[in-house]
Parts: structure tokens; C-alpha cells; sequence
């Protein structure tokens, strides 16, 4: 048996999951809360919505700055394979267990109602921004429609762990 079918048989796989909008993101999150899921991951419901919400605001914002070290790597990855890593995250979507900014990793147990409702200000401030996006560390600059587009996989990635109850 591969590695695969050995995970498959003993939990269920990843739901196969594709956003057109941040309002499908926000009525997938609020499904989730009103069926029950079950977790093939390592987050919940609540842990995933705050990381999303998070990762929503810097384009608008800014991006944290992370470590020297970690810059110089990003650096490095941005302005030799980043735009290709984009692209192909567009096209393909984003793998599972790349590291993230430990500013956004949230603990278990946070209340779902309040991380969806921080879930969907984010979204909709996000529609409504007309500002400069600010470039991202790993895959510099982008317009606002390829940014929603990074959005909307980062979103199928992290909400494809949880799976609806039926």
C-alpha cells in the first residue's frame, strides 16, 4: 500500500476544494459550523478562520517582518523561483506543511462564531480595499486580482482539512 491509500484507510482525505469568492470561503467556514466537521488536519475550524483572517490583511497592510535569516532566504526565493512558485500555486493550488509566520498560528479551542465573523470582516474588507497591494516576502509584487486569487487557494488549502459531517 502507498502512502496514500494507507492514510485514506484509516481517516478520511482531504475534501478537493476550489473558491471563486472570498463569500464562498465565509459560506463554506459557516456550513462547517452548522453541519459539524471532522478534522483530517491539524487545525480547527476556529484556528483555521483567525490564520485566513490573518493572512488577509497583510497585502493591505504589510507583511510582518520576519527574522533576518528568514529574509534573506525569501529574498532569495522571490527574485530567483517566487513568480514560478506563484503561478504554478494558482494553476495547481498550495501544498501542505509549508512553514507559516508563528503570528499566525492560533490555539484550539478558540470560539468558531467569533474566528468566522473575524473570517468574514477580513474578506470584506479585502473586497472593498482599492489600495496599493503591498508585495508579498516570498513572491513580490501583485495586482489585486492575483492576490485574491493567492487568497482564494490559501483559503482551499486550509479549509480542504476539514471535512462536513452528513
Amino acid at each position: 500500500m502507498d502512502d496514500t491509500s494507507m492514510a485514506t484507510a484509516t481517516k478520511p482525505w482531504r475534501r478537493k476544494l476550489s473558491f471563486a469568492t472570498l463569500d464562498d470561503v465565509v459560506r463554506d467556514t459557516e456550513n462547517l459550523q452548522g453541519q459539524g466537521y471532522e478534522k483530517v488536519g491539524n487545525w480547527d475550524l476556529a484556528q483555521v478562520c483567525l490564520h485566513l483572517a490573518d493572512w488577509m490583511g497583510f497585502p493591505l497592510d504589510g507583511f510582518p517582518k520576519p527574522p533576518l535569516p528568514i529574509r534573506f532566504m525569501l529574498w532569495g526565493l522571490r527574485n530567483t523561483i517566487g513568480k514560478k512558485m506563484f503561478h504554478k500555486y494558482l494553476a495547481e493550488g498550495m501544498p501542505a506543511g509549508k512553514p507559516t509566520m508563528p503570528q499566525t498560528l492560533h490555539q484550539p479551542g478558540t470560539d468558531s462564531t467569533k474566528a468566522i465573523a473575524k473570517l468574514k470582516e477580513a474578506a470584506e474588507r479585502f473586497k472593498a480595499y482599492t489600495g496599493p497591494i503591498h508585495p508579498s516576502p516570498l513572491f513580490g509584487a501583485m495586482d489585486k486580482d492575483e492576490a485574491t486569487r493567492l487568497q482564494l487557494v490559501h483559503c482551499a488549502l486550509h479549509l480542504s482539512f476539514l471535512i462536513p459531517k452528513t
